[in-house]
């Protein structure tokens, strides 16, 4: 076990435990892990785990695709909700939009999961909520950045 986790379970200052970390890791940046000797993480993560690393990809994709699509139907003012999100108050109303949104497809998760339930809507798989949470997420971080509808 390595050094700064040994001592974790006393009270260590923080400052010691980086310097700790930095000789760890052979004085290079403690953020260094996401260059190794294989290069960077991403492709040390695709040469070990490509199977999973090309579904993330193209699932990442299809959903960027399906929020376009829906984007130009409805258009910024469904997330907005018809404000320009210049506010503290149009931001928090947005947001809370959007969780009431994440909150009914996590419920519907929680149904047919715990209740050991198959899906009764046709063309609406449970993975469709999964992925409907995480674009809701995403949209949620776009409004908070003040992007939406930029």
């Amino acid at each position: 076990m390595p050094e700064v986790l040994k001592e974790s379970n006393k009270k260590v200052p923080y400052a010691e435990q980086i310097k700790k970390a930095k000789k760890m890791v052979k004085k290079k940046e403690v953020n260094s892990y996401l260059i190794g000797d294989h290069g960077d993480i991403v492709t040390l993560m695709e040469e070990e785990w490509p199977q999973m690393t090309a579904e993330f990809r193209r699932l990442q994709r299809e959903q960027y695709e399906l929020f376009l699509h829906k984007q130009h139907d409805y258009g910024p003012g469904n997330i907005s909700v018809g404000s320009q999100l210049q506010t503290e108050e149009e931001v928090k109303l947005s947001l809370t939009g959007l969780w009431f949104r994440m909150n009914d497809k996590i419920q519907r998760l929680k149904t047919l999961l715990m209740g050991g339930r198959e899906a009764a809507v046709n063309g609406e798989p449970m993975e469709d909520a999964f992925l409907d949470v995480s674009n809701y997420g995403i949209m949620a971080t776009i409004v908070k950045n003040g992007k939406w509808g930029k």
